[in-house]
């Protein structure tokens, strides 16, 4: 039993041996390389291993790219891998592009994927443009309607400004610039709604595309409604706040007169208290006289007899002074 078991001890270390090294070194994956045509070494992919790279998303790639005539290495599939890129998207994008008869390099489809943006899919815009609606735009025409227009922008990737290019939204903000400053220098909103493709003409020769990642190559208005008379609103508006200021100032010119109506008041209300006060002083000057001689008392009858002689011609006059307190005329 000792060589048996012996041999059964070795048997499972090699199977052990066999399966920790059919693990680590991908012997399927070399295989179908071989079988594709694609000359990869072996201690190539224990060195993947070691370099923590997939080998399958290096070898199914590089399969890919040798069936379809593209010169690419394994070194510069690993390279862009290690850059954090999509090896296998990189590639379908170089397929694509050269059955499209468009000149792209793996440099600069591994440019362009390391910066973000769907190589495959610029270049599947390159071949089938894409169309970009715009939202609802408002513009308002010299006459003051306001058009509410949709626009749709067909474009197309412009491979060689992918990387720093602007993306859509600077298509859909610049096309809607345009759009409200064309309507806006139209006289009257009837001529936008006559000839819609005025609009869509003056704003694709503005050149909107330039800095962007791409080439547009037509732009269509789809809807155009008649919005609010802005201008009727504006002048409605212009003339509730002219009425406001209006009454405001007529209101300050009446407290103003009320104020100066009070100051009248309160000045003959002044000028009465002097006048009662002076008439007080009368009698007391007569008294005064007669004390210290300067009046006599024939004088003063005099005086009395004068004052009642001139109330007597008065009254025959009708123009004598009220004496009631309500200021009329007391009846004879």
């Amino acid at each position: 039993m000792g060589p048996l078991l012996a041999t059964i001890f070795l048997i499972v270390i090699i199977l052990i041996l066999l399966m920790v090294l059919f693990t680590f070194i991908p012997v399927g994956l070399w295989i179908s390389a071989l079988a594709a045509g694609v000359n990869v070494g072996i201690f190539s992919l224990i060195g993947m291993r070691l370099r923590r790279v997939i080998p399958s998303r290096i070898v199914n790639p590089l399969i890919k790219a040798h069936k379809a005539g593209l010169g690419l290495s394994t070194s510069q599939l690993e390279a862009h891998y290690l850059a954090g890129g999509n090896v296998d998207k990189v590639v379908n994008a170089l397929i694509a592009a050269e059955r499209a008869a468009i000149p792209l390099k793996f440099e600069r489809a591994a440019a362009i994927d390391l910066a973000g943006r769907d190589v495959l899919e610029a270049v599947q815009m390159s071949v089938n443009p894409k169309v970009i609606e715009t939202p609802i735009v408002s513009a308002v025409a010299q006459n003051g309607i306001e058009l509410r227009v949709k626009a749709r922008v067909t474009v197309r990737a412009n491979i060689d400004r992918l990387v720093g290019g602007a993306g859509e939204e600077t298509i859909i903000a610049r096309v809607g610039e345009g759009i409200v400053t064309s309507i806006g220098s139209s006289a009257s909103h009837k001529d936008v709604l006559e000839n819609p493709d005025v609009v869509s003409q003056t704003v694709l020769n503005k050149g909107l595309d330039s800095g962007t990642a791409f080439e547009i190559l037509s732009i269509d208005i789809a809807d155009v409604d008649v919005g609010k008379n802005i201008g009727a609103q504006l002048q409605t508006d212009q003339a509730e706040a002219d009425k406001r200021i209006a009454q405001a100032k007529a209101e300050e010119r009446r407290a103003m007169a009320v104020a100066r109506e009070q100051e009248m008041k309160a000045a003959v209300q002044e000028m009465r208290a002097k006048v009662v006060e002076a008439e007080a002083e009368v009698p007391r000057a007569l008294a005064a006289a007669l004390r210290e001689g300067k009046l006599g008392v024939m004088d003063y009858y005099n005086l009395q007899n004068i004052i009642a002689d001139t109330k007597m011609r008065e009254n025959i006059a009708g123009t004598a002074k009220p004496d009631s307190p309500d200021g009329t005329i007391p009846k004879k």
